[in-house]
């Protein structure tokens, strides 16, 4: 949240280098962060701007979106889970995803954190309920 406060307003072109390493063996690709935390450091201990390295960091996760959507060869991607909370996050994967021409649904009504699991939950133990009522 302090990170998305400083990114908030800032704008930069800049992202931190990732890899995405393909899986072998049956294994999923996986995301490797260690580049962008060695770079992200390195901002740190050269006294760049906080908000220049908050509003890089977020361009560089919104740039992992779009790298697993692309290798997926997914054309619809669903965002949910409690990052998405984070406004430049979601609005920013929202609109390069759409660049990419992939369809995005995201979290409109229902919270994408716990908020979220609670309701699915509700609504399962309804339909359970109502289930054993009518057998």
């Amino acid at each position: 949240m302090e990170f998305e406060f400083l990114a908030t307003g800032y704008a930069t072109s800049r992202t931190y280098p990732f890899d995405l390493v393909p899986g072998s063996g049956g294994e999923p690709d996986r995301l490797d962060w260690r580049p962008m935390v060695a770079e992200l450091e390195r901002d740190i201990a050269n006294g760049v701007d906080v908000r220049e390295s908050a509003a890089a960091f977020h361009a560089t996760v919104v740039e992992m979106i779009v790298a697993v959507a692309r290798r997926s060869t997914m054309q619809r991607v669903t965002l949910s889970g409690g990052c998405f909370q984070n406004k430049i996050l979601v609005e920013s994967a929202i609109r390069r995803l759409s660049d990419e021409g992939v369809a995005v649904f995201w979290h409109q009504r229902i919270p994408p954190n716990d908020g979220g699991i609670a309701l699915g939950q509700a609504v399962l133990g309804d339909q359970r309920i109502s289930n054993d009522q009518h057998a």
